[in-house]
């Protein structure tokens, strides 16, 4: 199988420029074969270069390579609309309010002058999921410390 980097040689033959990336996703020039692909998909017909992308992702697995894949595919086909690349964007934009929530939390603490220890403000970082980020919002307003935001799921864990 071929390691097609080259944009003229992946426009020859799409088949086989997917084929080539499935094949060698740990080759060394995985990274240049990807972008061979996904610059010459930003000029393809929408029904042709969706099975693409939906097929090297699949294809790539759990992979380093697919990571960098959707990353390609949210950067350089930014204006395609697929499963992957607008599972990409929700991704993106679901982390973006999560943080903003886990932020809305420590700010308020912070507003109040309550110390947060470190071990608390980063299960509040890491926390992604909405509805407990925002009952602890609801709680960092109302509660005497910062550890206090938790009490209900301690009370559950014990």
């Amino acid at each position: 199988m071929p390691v097609l980097t080259d944009p003229a040689e992946v426009r020859k033959d799409l088949a086989l420029a997917t084929l080539s990336a499935i094949t060698h996703v740990r080759h060394q020039d995985i990274g240049a074969i990807l972008k061979a692909v996904t610059t010459v998909l930003r000029d393809t017909p929408h029904p042709i270069a969706d099975p693409i992308v939906e097929l090297i992702a699949q294809g790539l697995g759990k992979h380093p390579a697919a990571e960098l894949w959707r990353n390609l595919v949210a950067v350089d086909l930014s204006f395609y609309k697929s499963y992957i690349s607008e599972e990409i964007r929700d991704e993106g934009r679901a982390e973006g309010e999560a943080r903003r929530a886990a932020e809305d939390v420590l700010e308020v603490l912070d507003v109040r002058g309550i110390d947060v220890p470190e071990t608390v403000r980063e299960r509040i970082v890491s926390c992604d999921a909405p509805e407990t980020l925002r009952r602890w919002h609801r709680r960092a307003v109302i509660a005497p410390s910062a550890e206090q935001i938790f009490s209900d799921e301690d009370e559950q864990d014990q």
